[in-house]
């Protein structure tokens, strides 16, 4: 009964929670504010972040307003690996991940696809799925919830979708090359918890 308590009361001061609330809210935002160009002044356009390069960071909270889809499935995600590997590798070291993950893909991303504008949580997130598989590598998941197999496969999946993405094969849109460095981002920082 205690460590069930412990647990629920975890929840309400994580991280993890804290991100998805402050999305949700500014999903909600953008919606309400779709007539004051919202969106617009917030989210990245590449050739706009050496003029303003706070929207490195603020773009890493915005979603499409045009579907539910993108910012249900970016909280779900959030939600299942940051509420399993947050506990572990403590709260700061999560946040730094994730940050540096979301930070790192948008100047990359800007810088390689210069005239592009992007938006979402999603390489950030995938900084946290990427040192989830690093620590967590033999966790049993279910993907596409019915074909079981180790996180370690299922991290190797997602990279090769994200791969055939940056060569145009998959659903167009989606910013694949910084799915990746978000990834590269998670794995790397993984990989050096695992050596110290």
């Amino acid at each position: 009964m205690k460590s069930y308590k412990r647990n629920y009361l975890y929840l309400f001061g994580s991280a993890t929670i804290v991100l998805i609330a402050l999305n949700i809210i500014i999903f909600i935002l953008q919606w309400v504010l779709n007539n004051y160009n919202f969106t617009e002044n917030f989210m990245l356009v590449s050739n706009d972040i050496w003029s303003r390069p706070w929207i490195l960071l603020t773009s890493m909270f915005l979603h499409d307003t045009s579907s539910v889809y993108h910012i249900l499935f970016n909280m779900y995600v959030l939600f299942i690996f940051g509420t399993l590997i947050e506990p572990r590798m403590k709260t700061k070291r999560f946040l730094f991940v994730y940050f540096l993950a979301g930070i790192l893909a948008s100047l990359l991303f800007a810088l390689l696809y210069p005239s592009s504008n992007a938006l979402g949580a999603s390489a950030a997130i995938m900084g946290i799925v990427g040192v989830t598989i690093m620590l967590l590598p033999n966790l049993p998941v279910l993907f596409l919830f019915f074909i079981p197999m180790s996180l370690r496969t299922f991290g190797i999946i997602v990279i090769l979708i994200d791969l055939l993405g940056v060569f145009g094969i998959g659903i167009p849109g989606i910013a694949n090359f910084a799915h990746l460095v978000g990834v590269a981002v998670g794995v790397a920082y993984g990989y050096y918890l695992l050596r110290s």
